[in-house]
């Protein structure tokens, strides 16, 4: 089971990090208007690829190691360890990236969230708002523990639904002959 969780993990890993690291460092030395909605759109859509193999990962360890038999708790055990994984090396990916690499990500991004509410017609008092905000939140996520935790927050609730989804589809009680 182990070896099973290791590999789907680290392959769902390296996958997720490849497309994260490969639209963000794009995006962060683009000049001028940068559509961070496209990139997270392709973010989360990665996100769903990778995860992909949680399902794989279950359904290998149900019919190659278990008989073909598996509950819905032990799917999500499997699943949730697979997700916990691949998460931990986005997170780490990220990390590394953000802090040796992109450091000016949140200034980036900041200012371009401040254009996008100055063009929809915001008032002066709701973008002051806005930019004392996002100030605080650049201040935090500088903040390495902040910031694995919000990446965390990123990426653990697509990987546990995809999780239940999978160990939903994937129990079974007997084997079908």
């Amino acid at each position: 089971m182990k070896k099973n969780i290791i590999i789907y993990g680290v392959i769902a890993g390296l996958l997720v990090s490849t497309f994260m690291l490969a639209t963000v460092n794009y995006i962060s030395h683009c000049e001028g208007s940068v559509d961070f909605e496209t990139s997270m759109l392709i973010g989360y859509a990665s996100m769903l690829v990778a995860f992909s193999l949680v399902f794989v990962g279950i359904r290998n360890y149900r019919n190659k190691y278990n008989g073909g038999i598996i509950s819905f708790g032990k799917a999500f055990q499997i699943g949730g360890l697979i997700v916990l994984i691949a998460s931990t090396i986005y997170v780490v990916a990220w990390l590394i990236d953000y802090f040796f690499f992109i450091p000016d990500f949140m200034e980036k991004y900041s200012a371009a969230e401040l254009a996008k509410l100055k063009a929809s017609g915001a008032s002066q008092v709701e973008i002051d708002k806005e930019t004392n905000e996002m100030a605080k939140f650049a201040k935090m996520y500088k903040n390495p523990f902040f910031n694995a935790m919000m990446t965390y927050v990123e990426i653990l609730p697509v990987g546990l639904v995809v999780t239940l989804i999978s160990s939903f589809i994937l129990r079974r009680k007997t084997v079908k002959n």
